[in-house]
């Protein structure tokens, strides 16, 4: 989906809350010029290692570049425009509060270029998920690190106030070599859900124009049991070309995924 919406694009992309380059080294591998941001120095660095081993790195031709910059996303002003904004994978939902959650669709919105589109994805939760966010603890994973060599177990458990659509979730990484004791690393997330039409106001509010509501990542419409909720939305001042992107953005580059 997110390759379409670049290849649909005429511009550079940014990235928010670009992490260690799952969405934006594959992004510029396929041809594009891309901004990631970030405010973790240590997974802007995995995101440059990454970028620095794929074979789109080595390339001169390509004409493709990513620049990374570590800096708060909420208060972010790059002073430049880009045709693409994009805030991925439940991000929005890693903010404290609504005030957070607005302030950077807002910064996204001062971000695009006249004919630009934001995109933002966030998980879906149901109920049943929602039960199991009552403090018990649950193994997520356990795998060899290839790094280091340890063997690392995942657990998570997290806590659900109903009231306020927020999660604490607590993640506990316990990592061991051979026969040695098992050491912790240990962090707490603050999860703010939100809903279709809480995401909805939150981009209306901040001037922007939605497109497209969809509940996976092929576009599908947005069902009461769809898991992910994806908005795709235009900036306050169309471009003069507009009304032709918008259509052959939604039929050539998307519907055919």
């Amino acid at each position: 989906m997110y390759l379409a919406l670049a290849a649909a694009s005429d511009g550079p992309v940014l990235e928010l809350a670009c992490g260690s380059g799952r969405l934006c080294v594959p992004l510029v591998s396929a041809g594009h010029t891309v901004v990631g941001v970030d405010r973790d120095p240590d997974m802007l660095n995995r995101a440059r290692a990454a970028w620095a081993t794929s074979g789109a790195a080595q390339s001169t031709t390509s004409g493709a570049s990513l620049e990374l910059v570590e800096a708060d996303m909420t208060e972010l002003d790059l002073d430049r425009r880009f045709d693409l904004v994009i805030l991925a994978f439940n991000s929005l939902m890693l903010l404290p509060d609504r005030a957070a959650q607005e302030r950077v669709i807002h910064v996204m919105r001062d971000h695009l270029t006249a004919d630009g589109r934001v995109v933002i994805d966030v998980w879906r939760p149901t109920p049943d998920d929602l039960e199991l966010y009552d403090g018990r603890p649950i193994e997520e994973w356990a795998r060899r690190d290839a790094e280091t060599g340890e063997q690392v177990s995942k657990t998570t458990s997290a806590r659900y106030d109903a009231a306020s659509a927020r999660a604490t979730v607590e993640t506990h990484f316990d990592a061991s070599r051979g026969s040695e004791a098992p050491h912790r690393t240990s962090r707490r997330d603050e999860i703010q859900f939100v809903s279709a039409d809480e995401l909805l106001t939150l981009v209306e509010t901040a001037g922007l124009r939605p497109q497209m509501v969809a509940g996976d990542y092929s576009m599908g419409d947005l069902a009461q049991d769809s898991e992910r909720l994806i908005v795709v939305a235009a900036g306050p001042n169309p471009g003069p070309n507009q009304n032709d992107r918008d259509g052959a953005t939604q039929s050539n580059a998307l519907k055919g995924l």
